[in-house]
Parts: C-alpha cells; sequence; structure tokens
C-alpha cells in the first residue's frame, strides 16, 4: 500500500468575487506582480479587472498577454526575460490550465539559469524561483496542487512532465466569476473531461482513503453537472464547475491521473484540439477498461453517477457505468470519435508513446504499454 503524504502549502481560497481579494494576498509575497493572462480574458473585461484590483492595493503590475491558443513552452522564455528584467516579486497566472503551466515555468525560470530547453531536457531546477500566484478560469487540473507541469516542447510538439521547485505555488483564488462561460457542447464536454480524471485518480494505483473522498464527492458534482445539461435544468453551474475543478485537483495531487490523461494532453499538444474534447472521447474506453482492473470502484463510481446497483453483481454494476456515460454523451451530442476532429490514424503511434512515457502514467492501475496506449487510441478512433 502506497503510503499517503499530504502536502498543502498554497493559501486556496474559493468563493463569489474572491478575486477582490488578490490585492491582498498578493501584496503579502511583494509590489511588482507580472500577470501571465489570456487574450481571452478581455472579453468580459476581466483582465482589467485583475489589474484594477491589484494596483487598488498598491502593486505595480506587468501584463504579458502573448500565449497563443497552441502556445508551446518557448513562450516562457521571453516572458521570464520581462519579468526578470523588471524585477517582478510574483509571477500570477490567470487563465486555463494551459496558462497556469506556462506561468509557472515563468516563475522558474525568472530567477534560474537555466532555459525551458534544459528543463525540457531533464535538467533538475535549482531551488529559486519567484512566488506563484495561481488564478484559474477553468477547473479540471489534476497538476494545480503538484510541483509538476504539462509542457508542449516547440522542437517536435511533444508533450513533457517538469518537476518544479517544491513551495512554488504560494496562492490559488477560486472565483466562480471568472471561471470560462461555457455554452452547449463546451459546458458539456467540460463536464466529461473533469469526470474522466477523476475516475481515473479515483482508480489509481496511487489512490488513498483521503483522494477517494475528495475525488467521490467531484465524481458527484460532475455527474449532477451533466445531468442538468441533458435535462436543461436550471443551475449555478460556474459555483459548481469550481468546486468539482477544486476537489478534483485536490483529489488527483494526492493521487494521480492516468493514460487517458496522459493521452488527451498530448493530443492537444501535437494537433489543434482542445484537451477537454480529446478526455471526453477517450472517457468510455477508459472506463471499459477499467471495469476490468477497478470493477469494486467503477461499481462506486455507477452508484455516484444515479445508476441503480442493488442486487447485480459487481461487473455488472461496473458496466453499467460505462452505460451511463455513452447513454448521456449520446443524449447531448457531444464527439463520440476522434476522427471527428480531422486527425488521421497513422500518426497516431508517436502520440500513444509520448503520452506512455509521461511520469504519472506510471500509477495507472493496471501496466500501460505503447501498445496498449495506441490500442486505445485506435478504440476511439
Amino acid at each position: 500500500m502506497i503510503d499517503t503524504v499530504l502536502k498543502l502549502d498554497p493559501e486556496v481560497v474559493v468563493g463569489t468575487d474572491v478575486l477582490n481579494r488578490a490585492g491582498s494576498l498578493c501584496r503579502k509575497l511583494g509590489s511588482k506582480v507580472f500577470i501571465a493572462a489570456e487574450q481571452g480574458l478581455y472579453e468580459n473585461k476581466l483582465i482589467e479587472r485583475l489589474i484594477r484590483v491589484l494596483e487598488d492595493a498598491g502593486l505595480e503590475t506587468i501584463l504579458f498577454d502573448e500565449i497563443p491558443a497552441q502556445a508551446t513552452a518557448d513562450v516562457t522564455e521571453m516572458a521570464a526575460s520581462l519579468a526578470r528584467g523588471a524585477r517582478c516579486d510574483m509571477v500570477l497566472g490567470f487563465g486555463a490550465p494551459k496558462t497556469q503551466y506556462i506561468a509557472r515555468l515563468i516563475s522558474v525560470l525568472a530567477a534560474s539559469p537555466l532555459g525551458i530547453f534544459d528543463l525540457l531536457d531533464g535538467m533538475k531546477e535549482g531551488k529559486s524561483f519567484l512566488p506563484y500566484v495561481a488564478v484559474p478560469t477553468a477547473g479540471g487540473d489534476p497538476f494545480l496542487h503538484t510541483d509538476h507541469v504539462i509542457a508542449v516542447d516547440p522542437r517536435d510538439k511533444f508533450t513533457k512532465f517538469i518537476r518544479c521547485p517544491g513551495g512554488l505555488c504560494q496562492v490559488v483564488i477560486l472565483d466562480p466569476g471568472v471561471s470560462e462561460s461555457l455554452s452547449g457542447k463546451y459546458a458539456s464536454t467540460a463536464a466529461f473531461s473533469g469526470l474522466c480524471v477523476t475516475v481515473e485518480a479515483y482508480c489509481s494505483a496511487k489512490s488513498n482513503l483521503f483522494s477517494d473522498a475528495l475525488l467521490e464527492h467531484a465524481a458527484s458534482l460532475y455527474a449532477g453537472m451533466i445531468h442538468s445539461y441533458a435535462g436543461n435544468l436550471v443551475s449555478d453551474f460556474p459555483s459548481v464547475a469550481v468546486n468539482a475543478g477544486f476537489l478534483l485537483s485536490m483529489g488527483a495531487s494526492v493521487s494521480s491521473p492516468g493514460i487517458g490523461t496522459a493521452l488527451a494532453y498530448t493530443l492537444n499538444g501535437r494537433f489543434p484540439v482542445a484537451a477537454s474534447w480529446c478526455a471526453t472521447v477517450l472517457l468510455p474506453y477508459i472506463m471499459e477498461k477499467l471495469v476490468t482492473v477497478r470493477p469494486e470502484k467503477m461499481a462506486k463510481i455507477a452508484a455516484i453517477l444515479g445508476e441503480t446497483v442493488e442486487g447485480v453483481s459487481t461487473s455488472e454494476a461496473a458496466g453499467l457505468a460505462v452505460e451511463h456515460v455513452r447513454r448521456y454523451m449520446g443524449q447531448l451530442q457531444v464527439p463520440a470519435r476522434l476522427k471527428d476532429f480531422s486527425l488521421s490514424l497513422d500518426r497516431l503511434v508517436p502520440v500513444a508513446e509520448a503520452a506512455r512515457n509521461l511520469e504519472f502514467v506510471a500509477f495507472s492501475p493496471w501496466t500501460v504499454a505503447a501498445e496498449d496506449a495506441y490500442d486505445l487510441l485506435k478504440q476511439a478512433f
């Protein structure tokens, strides 16, 4: 049995309008803030709002908003140089997971003699860094509360898993008011994608009592979101999504996601397709495999999803979880095949190999070879 190790360093602030506390929280770390943000946040004037909050608290801000949708890790070099030259005291990441990963790398590089290619090639980072403040605009990031980030190598577009210094992240601000406003299939895929990470971490070889409690609650919230979307029910989706994402992130940090998450991130790095869409397509195939290796836990997932499991065998109950997800994917008309994204199957062998080599895949509840990863892609294609 793997030991349970809890390391809860960041100050986590969750709630409506807690963005307004960003100034007082950041002021504890210094007086000059380097903001790495997505340009899409200009639409609802969220960037302007954040800058106003920080400046009203007496902080000086430097804004870096040149993070493209298909950003690779080399964008961090210029940003880190700017943060270093401006003598910033901290880095604040404002955006979805990819922006968060880039911003965390900026925190490392701005205070390090290493370059991004040193980190991509496996060189260990030093212990110097600028304190990092996370303001996510999307939930479901399995690495938010860990010392690792996902980075796309610009040389080959393969995804790498990079370790950052311990204690890098000082503050996490989770505000439903800055969450991405999604509708239709986009909102549904965000819920299915979150469920994919949740189920993988729940069934991981690294899971434990603490992670199970968090992830069962996350699965319940994601299930409620999916049912509400299907029934066109009114709900406070941003708040539910933030809470579900927080529980997922905490649970996954103690446990670990698996090959489905690795494949989704690797596909996103190589091709212009959202990781959440890829995870949605892969979800039922991952669940089918988990039914065979973790039937008891998948039976519990079936019950959490709302299936009646009394009076049936464990394996039958576990299978109901897969049927449930397929049924709701069809009802919500989300993409069900990777070929819907104009991908070519003959280009996916390197994707399978790169995903299999990501460090966290080692905690999958079955031994995953590159051939197994490719087989999942073929099934989902």
